[in-house]
């Protein structure tokens, strides 16, 4: 689930709570409503202005009208992860906004992942580490450029304790190479989208081979599914 989204009258008219609640309907009817837990895309930076967030900012003659600062923010965030089974969320503050990254990172609620804020870049991924920035990462193979590079930063996550996020792209194309990459580097985490198209489907149906050809050797992870 985006934020970005939901806040988009061009997807729906509904408020953040709204989603929420129905995301939330949607688990308990599967029955595994202990089992299945949240995590939520913000993508802040797309609505972040100057230090402010603008919650309103897809909204037709409203855009403006609904600011929160970083502090109100971090409040949305704790009370949200008290009414709701969210785990983990990505991007929750400006690319730049560290201050408040890790101020809310350090609390403890829940993972928090980097994507814009580290850019797969092992630079910025050292920063996070050393500020404590964020708790995951967010891997997207074309942007750090090869796989070695890409092995090389999850090695770096993981030596902090970090869970790491493999990540398609927008564009995304059927090759399901994200899928062996994923199992390869046990990251335990992949994020291929809500399963709709082919492009998302190949990467599920590449998992479930995964975990067919491995047989007893394949470990659900359970509650360790962060590292």
């Amino acid at each position: 689930m985006f934020l970005n989204e939901i806040l988009d009258p061009e997807y729906c008219a509904c408020s953040l709570r709204d989603g929420l609640d129905l995301v939330q309907k949607a688990i308990v009817r599967t029955g595994y409503n202990e089992k299945i837990k949240i995590a939520i895309g913000v993508t802040a930076t797309e609505f972040c202005i100057g230090t402010k967030y603008d919650l309103d900012f897809k909204t037709p003659n409203k855009s403006g009208q609904n600011f929160k600062s970083g502090q109100d923010m971090i409040d949305m965030y704790k009370e949200l992860c008290a009414d709701y089974p969210i785990v983990s969320i990505e991007d929750p503050f400006d690319k730049e906004d560290w201050e408040h990254v890790k101020y809310f990172t350090n609390l403890g609620i829940c993972q928090v992942v980097g994507g814009d804020l580290i850019m797969s870049n092992p630079k910025r991924i050292e920063r996070a580490i050393q500020e404590n920035a964020c708790n995951a990462l967010l891997l997207k193979v074309n942007q750090i450029g090869t796989v070695t590079e890409a092995i090389e930063v999850v090695k770096m996550a993981k030596d902090d304790q970090w869970g790491v996020v493999i990540s398609q792209r927008s564009g995304e194309t059927e090759d399901s190479f994200i899928s062996d990459l994923s199992v390869g580097l046990a990251t335990s985490q992949i994020k291929a989208g809500a399963p709709c198209r082919g492009e998302r489907l190949a990467k599920y149906n590449q998992l479930l081979r995964i975990e067919e050809e491995l047989g007893d050797q394949a470990v659900y992870t359970g509650e360790k599914w962060r590292n």
